[in-house]
């Protein structure tokens, strides 16, 4: 720990309001020592993690912490913020702010520190240390471990003994009788819990949660034992402990591994912080299911995956509804990495090469290393094989979130089907929905126990995917098939008033939850028609994007033009959504949207709905389907189309700070006055 904390990181008078401050501040001391390289990356880093799950907990504690690419070693940054900042804890603000940064590539080693040091954070006498000390290197001592002088207490010194004590004191010779033996009773096995603990980082909640559960434990006189599913991996559990333990729990925020071993006994599945927050409750709760005789279903019945990737993540008592879009957006959430690469790769390809690019011979038979042209369809053929992976892996991962890895295999099949039969996007949805359910369908078929151990690589696979594909062949794909090309004609067919209509519900939808599931309904809708593209899918793909940057956009220049309209938090992330909002990283929003949901979301909807008609009726057209400004050059008619953002962009900012004006304008602070006067002057 030596190296990760020094008294040049610690701020024993950290002066912040927001935890956006707070992350700052810690961060620039960061930068200052070379640990951190790029202050506004690793903040959004920081900013992307706590938008997952606050980092706050009980007892006044704040723990933003991420794993960056911008971090050059495993750093740790402390802060003591008199007045307290809000990290989203129940009981409050925090007071002890932790800021910890992992590079991407983290050893296992520098984890096993920090996860010691999470632990520590649970017990009191420490972090009432850290609140007493008056240097930072004592803070910096206490965090390393260490036993600094400044808080070694001085040696007692003993008060001469009086007559009277000498007298009463037993003398040292005297021998006592032994006391009588006392048959001890026979120990009361105490009762067992096995728990394992994760979250999305694996830094810092999943190792304070074990530390909490173990502490309960021992609080209540129940022995837990914690498997930590943390970022440097984990180490399982032995099976021994296990069968002998007499109830679960699950504290987590990413599926548990291999959770199958734990079925059949008495469970709690909840969030990680309710390990840290309400540890001595789950307890309770696990020892009233135990003694109601309450469990899991055995690890045969459950299948091999111990339930389904939307199962773990799900909560309980979710409808069919709410599992469909999850396994939709498991599909697409795959998919998407395929679409940027391989999209991208084919603009580039066009833009190098030429519109005739794609009819170049293959690189592999001709191939000129000083001609630009074979550079280009090197791309090009690139982009177009991993293009061509869109429907497969959508499918398969669309059987994924409804049957764990036994869908992959007949997801991907029915995948290549719909690809082989011209059924497209369509047909990979269709695929993926029924591979999972056939998988799901086998697995609850009583199957003899000598054939368990082979079904999961040799029976699933082989059955499951000889009826996906029958179905997709010779069923439903040809409807679909059908259907498919209905709409591509549809779409080649657009023009007037039907075109421009289709580019505002587009824009509307885009704009209406900041990349939630509408907004990848739409998004989704028109990357499916760059699978098989024509003159009307491209013009749906550029109505879309334009579309998409608009709510960024919009509250960059909002605040920009009435800063005293937000707070200071505001306007620092207006800054950044000028760069989200260029790039197509609708997300850039999200801040405004969530402190300001009735007035935001309706003003960029609305300019996102304007977007999305003039991109329409400009005709203009995009055949990558991601890069935001980056891709104008690839754009069809790309001034038109530039206007068309900058117009539904002045919309939008104009609808908000109308909004937001029309209401009691709070007082304006000094930097807000600052930001609307330096706006006067540019102007």
């Amino acid at each position: 720990m030596s190296e990760m904390i020094t008294a040049d990181l610690v701020d024993l008078d950290l002066a912040a309001q927001t935890k956006e401050e707070a992350a700052r501040s810690l961060a620039e001391r960061m930068v200052s020592l070379g640990r951190v390289t790029d202050l506004e990356g690793f903040l959004a880093d920081v900013a992307a993690r706590e938008a997952q799950m606050p980092t706050g907990l009980d007892g006044g504690i704040g723990i933003p912490h991420c794993r960056s690419a911008h971090v050059t070693a495993p750093t740790l940054a402390f802060g003591r913020a008199a007045d307290g900042v809000d990290f989203g804890a129940p009981d409050g603000p925090a007071d002890l702010i932790f800021l910890i940064a992992a590079p991407a590539g983290a050893d296992d080693a520098h984890l096993t520190i920090l996860s010691s040091l999470a632990r520590r954070l649970m017990e009191p006498e420490f972090t009432a240390a850290l609140r007493r000390a008056t240097a930072p290197a004592t803070v910096a001592a206490l965090l390393r471990g260490e036993e600094p002088e400044t808080v070694q207490e001085p040696e007692t010194v003993r008060e001469p003994e009086t007559a009277r004590e000498a007298e009463v004191r037993e003398p040292a010779s005297e021998v006592r009788e032994p006391a009588p033996e006392v048959q001890e009773p026979e120990p009361v096995r105490p009762f067992r819990i096995v728990a394992v603990t994760s979250c999305p980082t694996g830094i810092a909640h999943t190792y304070m949660a074990a530390e909490s559960l173990e502490q309960a434990g021992r609080d209540a006189g129940v022995e837990v034992t914690v498997e930590t599913q943390g970022s440097a991996g984990f180490t399982r559990l032995d099976p021994a402990v296990i069968d002998a333990a007499d109830g679960v729990i699950f504290a987590h925020d990413i599926a548990v591994r291999e959770k199958e071993r734990f079925a059949g006994k008495p469970t709690v599945d909840v969030g990680v912080k309710a390990g840290i927050n309400r540890a001595a409750e789950l307890i309770a709760e696990v020892r009233s299911k135990a003694a109601r005789g309450d469990t899991t279903a055995p690890a045969a019945a459950a299948g091999p995956g111990g339930g389904t990737p939307v199962d773990r993540a799900g909560e309980p008592g979710e409808g069919y509804g709410t599992k469909l879009r999850k396994w939709l957006m498991s599909g697409v959430s795959y998919m998407v990495p395929f679409v940027a690469a391989g999209g991208l790769l084919i603009a580039l390809g066009f833009a190098v090469g030429g519109w005739e690019i794609n009819e170049a011979p293959s690189v592999a038979e001709h191939f000129a290393w000083g001609q630009v042209d074979s550079w280009a369809a090197l791309m090009f053929q690139i982009g177009a094989l991993a293009f061509g992976f869109l429907v497969p892996v959508l499918a398969g991962y669309i059987a994924y979130g409804m049957a764990d890895r036994p869908g992959l295999v007949p997801g991907f099949v029915g995948g290549a089907v719909a690809l082989t039969i011209n059924a497209g996007f369509l047909g990979g949805l269709a695929a993926g929905l029924l591979a999972g359910g056939t998988v799901l369908a086998i697995q609850r078929l009583k199957i003899p126990s000598v054939l368990r151990g082979i079904m999961p690589v040799v029976v699933i696979p082989l059955v499951a995917s000889a009826v996906v594909g029958f179905l997709m062949f010779l069923v439903v794909g040809k409807p679909i098939a059908e259907l498919q090309k209905a709409l591509t004609d549809w779409l080649s067919g657009l023009s007037g008033a039907n075109a421009i209509l289709l580019g505002a519900l587009l824009g509307l939808m885009m704009c209406f939850d900041l990349g939630g599931p509408v907004n990848k309904v739409a998004y989704t809708f028109a990357v499916g028609g760059l699978a098989s593209p024509n003159e009307g899918s491209l013009k749906v793909m550029a109505a879309v994007m334009a579309a998409g940057m608009v709510p960024p956009l919009a509250m960059a220049l909002a605040t920009a033009v009435r800063g005293r309209l937000f707070t200071k938090a505001e306007r620092e992330n207006g800054k950044a959504a000028w760069v989200l909002g260029a790039s197509f990283i609708s997300e850039g929003a999200i801040p405004f949207a969530a402190a300001d949901p009735l007035r935001v979301i309706p003003s960029v909807m609305v300019g996102g709905a304007v977007t999305g008609a003039l991109s329409m009726s400009f005709e203009a057209t995009l055949r990558a389907p991601h890069g935001g400004m980056f891709v104008v050059p690839l754009i069809g008619h790309p001034f038109l189309y530039l206007l068309a953002i900058l117009i539904g962009t002045a919309i939008s900012a104009t609808l908000v700070i109308l909004l937001k004006g029309a209401r009691k304008a709070p007082a304006p602070d000094v930097t807000g006055e600052q930001a609307d006067r330096k706006v006067a002057v540019a102007a």
